[in-house]
């Protein structure tokens, strides 16, 4: 693995939030703050909603730490929803006597939406992959790229990200606030490989976080899901990690400093 991007609820990005999860009884819990996505050309910009800007944030950061061409770089996008705000709005329109949806609205409905705009932002023409698998959807997302890289031999980047629903969609389907990870995955790691990690599938219990702040973050963002391996990521420590996937199995994640 060669780069890391985190934002989140008390984590600004991953070169702060590493500290933070390392030694959670510094971590305090506050509203995430998404960051205007400046790679996007001007009228993108305006259309983006938060979880196009929380992916193409998240997705920087682990490009640059990488130091690696965004444009050559194969991509996975993971999210449980998709862009809540524009779920909404477009659920308004329908119920309307009109029921004319503009075609920003309509565009920004799929659920490939932020791997558009960010391959629009980099110029990239690498293949992409865009997937939802509700609560485990940051572990499908993983291996899935794991996958990817390991079969094309090439860097693919994991971008899972959420933000929540306006209500009244958001009490059917409560999201804690907006959070993003991304991980830039490489069977060739180059000259700066940050970790590397082993990843198998089992059927053992999906790990939880100690700390109550941050299990609770786990629990209400589905791409908080990493949060158990991030901090083994921020503490180097090599006991593998269980995480969620589907119909009662599970990833098992070891990870190894290099």
């Amino acid at each position: 693995m060669r780069g890391v991007g985190l934002l989140g609820p008390g984590l600004r990005d991953w070169a702060t939030g590493r500290e933070l999860l390392a030694d959670p009884l510094r971590w305090v819990s506050a509203p995430t703050v998404v960051p205007a996505p400046s790679r996007l050309p001007p009228a993108e910009r305006r259309r983006a909603g938060t979880i196009v800007k929380v992916g193409v944030a998240v997705a920087d950061q682990a490009c640059t730490q990488a130091g690696l061409d965004s444009r050559d770089v194969a991509t996975v996008f993971s999210a449980s929803t998709g862009d809540g705000a524009n779920c909404h709005a477009l659920c308004e329109t329908l119920a309307t006597p009109q029921r004319a949806v503009s075609p920003t609205r309509f565009t920004n409905s799929v659920h490939n939406a932020p791997a558009g705009y960010w391959h629009i932002a980099t110029a990239s023409r690498a293949p992409s992959t865009s997937l939802c698998a509700h609560d485990a959807s940051f572990g499908a997302g993983l291996l899935e790229a794991a996958s990817q890289s390991l079969i094309d031999q090439r860097p693919v980047l994991l971008v899972a990200s959420d933000a929540p629903y306006p209500q009244p969609l958001q009490a059917v389907r409560p999201l804690a606030d907006a959070m993003g990870v991304a991980l830039l995955l490489d069977t060739v790691p180059g000259d700066t490989p940050l970790l590397r990690l082993h990843i198998g599938l089992g059927d053992a219990t999906p790990e939880s976080c100690a700390h109550a702040g941050l299990e609770a973050l786990r629990l209400g963002i589905p791409a908080a899901r990493a949060l158990p391996l991030l901090q083994r990521m921020a503490r180097g420590a090599v006991r593998p990690c269980v995480l969620e996937y589907l119909d009662g199995l599970s990833l098992t994640v070891g990870v190894e400093p290099v």
